[in-house]
This record gives structure tokens, C-alpha cells and sequence, in this order.
């Protein structure tokens, strides 16, 4: 897969998360164009193709973004700071999944403009729904404006 073909970009550091996540995606046929990185410093790469990823062409943006929020190097807020602080990345949704409950997390992500704020469950099969059903809603249901 070339960088100009992602859709959706994960941002998860927990392998089996990702794993999961990615699985989910799968059941709806929306894994193909699927990028994982494992920390928030590899998102800003990226999404703004510097670093590793100086190669890729910073105007093929994803259509969404899921991110976790308690990562290394550079936490998810961060990322979701820097990504709607731009004006050619603002329009891009972001939607965290992460495993934090937690009322300044849900409150600082929207203040930062997030699209939308997600728990992950923590039973299996509720997981794979609960992503399934963000992945069918966020590529092919929602209308969102030209990234």
C-alpha cells in the first residue's frame, strides 16, 4: 500500500488494540487503506510528512483518524492540538479511542476540537462493534467537507 492510499490513519501504541481495531475495520471492508503508528511523534510525521515520512506527499491526507490518547513521546492531545492548529489538516476528523473515562480528557479532546470521543470497551466482542460501527459511520456515512 502507497502513503497516497490511506484512509484511515490508527494511532494506537498497544499492539493488540491495534490488532483489534484493525480487525474491526476488516469486518466492514474498510481495513485495506489502513496506516498504524505506534506513538503520537510517528503521527505528526505522518500526517505532516516530515521525518520518516519526508517522502510522502503531505496534501494525500487521511479521511480519519483514530487516536488513542496515552501514548509515548507525544501524547494524543498533543497530536489533536497540532492537527486542528493547522489550517490543511484542521477539516480531517479525529476520533479518539482511547481507554480514559476520565471528564478532563473528554472536556480538553473537544476543546481541541475533536470529531468525536470514544471508550473503548473493554469486552471483545463489544470492541469490534464499537469500531465497526465508527469505521462504517465515519468513511461512508458521514459527509465531511474537502481535506
Amino acid at each position: 500500500m502507497g502513503f497516497d492510499e490511506v484512509e484511515i490513519l490508527l494511532v494506537e501504541d498497544n499492539p493488540t488494540d491495534a490488532e483489534l481495531t484493525m480487525r474491526a475495520l476488516k469486518r466492514k471492508n474498510l481495513a485495506n487503506q489502513v496506516a498504524w503508528v505506534k506513538d503520537g511523534a510517528e503521527a505528526l510525521d505522518f500526517i505532516f510528512a516530515q521525518g520518516d515520512y519526508s517522502h510522502r506527499n503531505p496534501e494525500d491526507l487521511p479521511k480519519l483518524i483514530l487516536l488513542d490518547l496515552r501514548m509515548p513521546k507525544v501524547d494524543g492531545l498533543e497530536v489533536l492540538q497540532k492537527i486542528k492548529a493547522q489550517e490543511n489538516t484542521r477539516k480531517i476528523p479525529v476520533v479518539v479511542l482511547t481507554s480514559s473515562q476520565e471528564d478532563r480528557d473528554i472536556v480538553e479532546s473537544y476543546e481541541l476540537g475533536v470529531n468525536s470521543y470514544v471508550s473503548k470497551p473493554v469486552e471483545f466482542d463489544e470492541f469490534i462493534d464499537a469500531v465497526s460501527t465508527l469505521g462504517l459511520y465515519w468513511m461512508l456515512i458521514n459527509n465531511p467537507p474537502a481535506v
